[in-house]
């Protein structure tokens, strides 16, 4: 029987990947759609915004609807969306009167693709028979980390082969992996998120249980305790070593990537051997002891371990999130999981936006600002530790 659903989790390992791409591959050309098209930067940084808002708002409807339409309609939707945007992104710049509003429908496109992704990977994961579903959270998500990785690193390597001219090509290319998957979301088998017959909880009858509420903010937590590192870790390797920004790319966000897929990795091989609470409490902890040494210690190459470091203490924290709500709400239905994901996107906007506000109000000083952004691995180990108390109580 769990044999049957391994292509099902395989798709999904795959869906990650595509949720990556579409994060992670447009911003590696901001510099070149600014010089081919002479777009400002000002209207270009707008793209990432628009990314993440449109991911935010299908956060939100698809509580709506994914319920109605089906897990597998849904899952084909959202890779349609994806291999769309990313197939347009090399034509609509080109096709459309201004370059600009070619390239913003393709990301919108693709972010509506990105953000249903988002929310049903995981629960589609959740259903699939398995002999504990912790450690399969936590190896999905690191795929997300590998997806995130690699598309950088082939990415470079395209461009130093073939030139940054031949980026549309390379587009197309990106575009085949959501085309392929889709359709291997027609055929794969689904498992019940519920029994038959139950129904999911609805979005006031989980803010109104303690446990779920606690469980959204240590989502935004896990999300902001994430990116308010990894947003700034090119930055941060930049202006403490005084290196070029593709070794920054590569110092920074890069290393902090691969060291959180590690970590993902890691739990979900050995997973059932680790109690996950124990697990995530130690990481938060040593989150907190990332933090607090990125932004007072004297010598920036400690600093920038520190980034590494990060990434490492992070990995659980998102996953493990989404398992102890699995665990502890078995009836959050398809609601829960989309709650949750807008709960990390709100942190992992957030957070950033956080750590950037405080250092530009203290002359720039990005230590100071990652130093603020420790409130959000300290009350994520709060929540931690707060959670088993309200589940006895629920």
């Amino acid at each position: 029987m769990k044999n049957e659903y391994n292509k099902t989790m395989t798709a999904c390992f795959t869906g990650y990947i595509v949720q990556a791409i579409v994060n992670n591959f447009a911003p590696l050309l901001f510099l070149t759609f600014q010089r081919t098209y002479e777009i400002p930067l000002s209207r270009i940084t707008m793209l990432v915004t628009i990314n993440f808002g449109v991911q935010l708002l299908v956060d939100i409807l698809s509580v709506s609807f994914v319920d109605k339409i089906g897990y597998r309609a849904s899952m084909v939707t959202a890779h349609v969306f994806s291999t769309l945007g990313l197939a347009s992104l090399a034509v609509l710049p080109e096709l459309c009167p201004s370059p600009f509003a070619g390239i913003l429908i393709s990301v919108i496109l693709y972010a509506v693709g990105g953000g249903l992704l988002e929310v049903l990977v995981s629960p589609v994961v959740e259903a699939c028979p398995s002999d504990n579903k912790e450690k399969a959270m936590s190896m999905l998500h690191s795929f997300y980390c590998w997806g995130h990785v690699g598309v950088v690193a082939l990415s470079t390597l395209f461009f130093q082969i073939f030139g940054i001219t031949g980026w549309k090509a390379l587009a197309l290319v990106w575009a085949l992996i959501p085309l392929c998957n889709g359709f291997v979301f027609m055929k794969v088998p689904f498992g019940a998120l519920m029994e038959e017959g139950e129904k999911g909880l609805s979005v006031r009858e989980l803010f109104s249980t303690k446990l779920f509420f606690l469980l959204f903010i240590m989502m935004i937590c896990a999300g902001a305790s994430e990116q308010s590192v990894s947003q700034w870790a090119s930055a941060f390797a930049e202006q403490g070593l005084g290196i070029t920004k593709t070794a920054g790319d590569l110092a920074g966000p890069m290393a902090f990537a691969v060291l959180m897929g590690l970590s993902r990795a890691f739990y979900g091989r050995y997973g059932d051997k680790i109690r996950l609470e124990r697990f995530m409490i130690y990481s938060s902890m040593l989150c907190i002891a990332a933090y607090l040494c990125i932004a007072l210690a004297p010598s920036p190459v400690i600093s920038l371990l520190a980034c590494g470091i990060c990434g490492l203490s992070v990995g659980i924290m998102w996953p493990g999130t989404f398992s102890k709500s699995a665990s502890a709400l078995p009836k959050g239905g398809t609601a829960m999981f989309a709650l949750l994901a807008l709960g990390g996107d709100l942190g992992c906007s957030g957070g950033p936006t956080l750590v950037g506000m405080v250092s530009t109000a203290l002359d720039d000083n990005l230590k100071m600002g990652i130093l603020a952004g420790v409130i959000f691995p300290v009350l994520l180990l709060v929540g931690i530790m707060l959670c088993g108390n309200v589940r006895e109580k629920a």
